[in-house]
């Protein structure tokens, strides 16, 4: 059976989870592009993939929880918190509303809405 889109956008997440940088790339167009709500602008997969991977070392584990998910032939709009735990034990979640768009079955635009709750709260 064929893995429908919503599928395929938790599967970029497990990847991400697991540091498979490379496996989330292959799974985009060549142009995808990541917009963030941090006022950064948008980038090109490539170029924040590569920021994420600087970033592994200060990371023991993430953990994305989908709340909700809704899709049709070629969109998925998904609500999640993602659980990241720092090298020195502290947990941080991130609280985020993640829109995907897809082409010819591979994902052409990410965009993400979100908000870091403060740890210990």
């Amino acid at each position: 059976m064929a893995e429908n889109i919503g599928e395929k956008a938790v599967r970029c997440l497990r990847l991400l989870e697991s540091y498979d940088f490379t496996g989330v790339q292959e799974m985009c167009t060549e142009t995808a592009t990541v917009w963030h709500n941090d006022g950064s602008g948008e980038q090109l997969m490539g170029e924040k993939l590569e920021q994420l991977r600087l970033l592994v070392g200060g990371v023991r584990s993430l953990r994305y929880e989908i709340i909700r998910q809704f899709f049709d032939s070629d969109e998925v709009l998904q609500q999640q918190v993602l659980r990241a735990i720092t090298a020195d034990g502290t947990v941080n979640e991130i609280h985020a509303t993640m829109y995907f768009r897809f082409d010819g079955g591979l994902i052409d635009r990410i965009e993400e809405y979100s908000y870091a709750v403060p740890a210990g709260r």
